[in-house]
């Protein structure tokens, strides 16, 4: 696997824009379009309005209403959505090739000329709302919720990215409007885009939209970077039969090579479905059908999870069964060989193609390493540094992120464990 697995072109306009153009044999099209602002960078008293903004995009523009917008993107016959993340905000559509001019003006017109109606912006508070009420009914959102809320003091990241009751309720259009026109800006958006046209073809198509598209300056707020607080905390919720029990440790300043030794280590840890925590939660021992670790390396994230669903009473039975898994790697009773490596390498090689032949996968990983100023063959550097980890760098890794963990307990209202 080499650098003409991707044949792209990066492209800067004048009014600040970036995009990367993708060719690719297909007869599908994928558009990705991002705005570097989420809910990282909003203020305390404002958590929830990149995520709000999103909703509002799809609601109307000066020359479209909700509904012949809506009725446009639905004419494609493709997909089409939207999402908030910690970074950014990102609007994408994808369908055949000969939709997809009609699909970058669709687009162009909810960057760059949202109107954001009272009566449409009303209604969606009640939606988010609902948003919000339906993910404190899910008990791991609300699980992760609480762990994050417990685990840091500053960090934005202890904060939902769809806000909460209080700040969504009293959002005011002025809030709303004063937010897109500060961040909505060419200088701050960047365009992905897979096809099987020509590169030039596509920035000419581009620049017919976006050219006009007026840059102005703006500023993003500093991002408070913390480590999780070492804690162990219980919360309490009505109406729920499962406790669950979420693990957080952080890795701010863990070196690449660490990082990538740590990933090996999270699938064999938690990640695989025949992982160390599967076989000796569930397998072993019944304690729980659902158990698995995640790792995220986002920027100002960089946190590894361990979740689980248990019975109440087998609360301090499975702390001391992950704490036991824990300990044992750390003490190197728990081998990691060649064969351990070299599946991780299978496995991010079978990830890497799922993504590359995926037109909209590609188009959205394509979208973030733009964002993040990454290399957009970064995955190559990590294939070719995954052969020289050791299991000594696997162990090393597990004993600077294993350590000092914020764990949420989260059990029935009525129980009185730990009270």
């Amino acid at each position: 696997m080499d650098k003409d697995i991707i044949d792209y072109k990066e492209t800067k306009f004048i009014n600040g824009l970036r995009i990367i153009t993708i060719k690719k044999s297909t007869n599908l099209f994928s558009i990705h379009a991002g705005i570097k602002i989420g809910s990282i960078y909003e203020e305390k008293n404002k958590k929830g309005i990149s995520h709000f903004v999103e909703h509002m995009l799809f609601k109307g523009t000066k020359s479209r209403s909700n509904e012949e917008l809506n009725n446009e993107l639905e004419s494609i016959g493709g997909e089409y959505n939207a999402y908030t993340d910690y970074n950014c905000t990102v609007v994408h559509v994808s369908g055949l090739i000969e939709e997809m001019k009609k699909a970058l003006s669709l687009i162009e017109d909810m960057l760059v000329n949202c109107n954001f109606p009272e009566k449409e912006i009303e209604r969606e508070k009640k939606v988010i709302l609902a948003e919000i009420k339906t993910s404190v009914d899910d008990v791991e959102d609300y699980s992760f919720k609480k762990a994050h809320e417990i685990a840091y003091k500053n960090s934005p990241i202890k904060y939902e990215t769809i806000g909460n009751e209080n700040t969504v309720k009293n959002f005011s259009r002025k809030d709303i409007c004063g937010f897109y026109n500060k961040y909505y800006v060419p200088n701050n958006c960047y365009i992905s885009i897979v096809s099987s046209m020509e590169h030039d073809d596509i920035i000419n198509m581009v620049k017919e939209y976006f050219e006009r598209w007026t840059g102005r300056n703006f500023k993003l707020r500093d991002i408070i970077i913390e480590n999780n607080i070492p804690i162990k905390k219980t919360t309490f919720k009505k109406n729920i039969e499962q406790s669950s029990i979420i693990y957080i440790f952080t890795f701010h300043n863990l070196d690449k090579r660490l990082e990538l030794a740590l990933k090996i280590l999270n699938n064999k840890f938690g990640e695989s479905a025949n992982s160390i925590l599967f076989r000796e939660l569930r397998e072993k021992r019944g304690l729980a059908y659902d158990v698995y670790s995640e790792l995220d390396t986002s920027s100002f994230v960089k946190s590894l999870y361990i979740y689980t669903a248990v019975g109440k009473e087998n609360i301090e039975k499975t702390i001391n069964c992950i704490d036991n898994c824990i300990e044992k790697i750390k003490n190197e009773e728990i081998l990691f060989d060649i064969e351990s490596i070299n599946l991780m390498k299978k496995i991010l090689k079978t990830a890497i193609i799922l993504t590359l032949e995926d037109t909209s996968e590609l188009c959205n990983y394509a979208l973030h390493q733009m964002i993040e100023n990454e290399d957009i063959y970064s995955f190559l550097s990590d294939m070719n540094n995954l052969k020289n980890i050791k299991k000594e760098e696997i162990y090393e890794a597990a004993r600077e992120v294993l350590k000092d963990p914020t764990i949420h307990i989260l059990l029935p209202k009525e129980s009185d464990i730990f009270e």
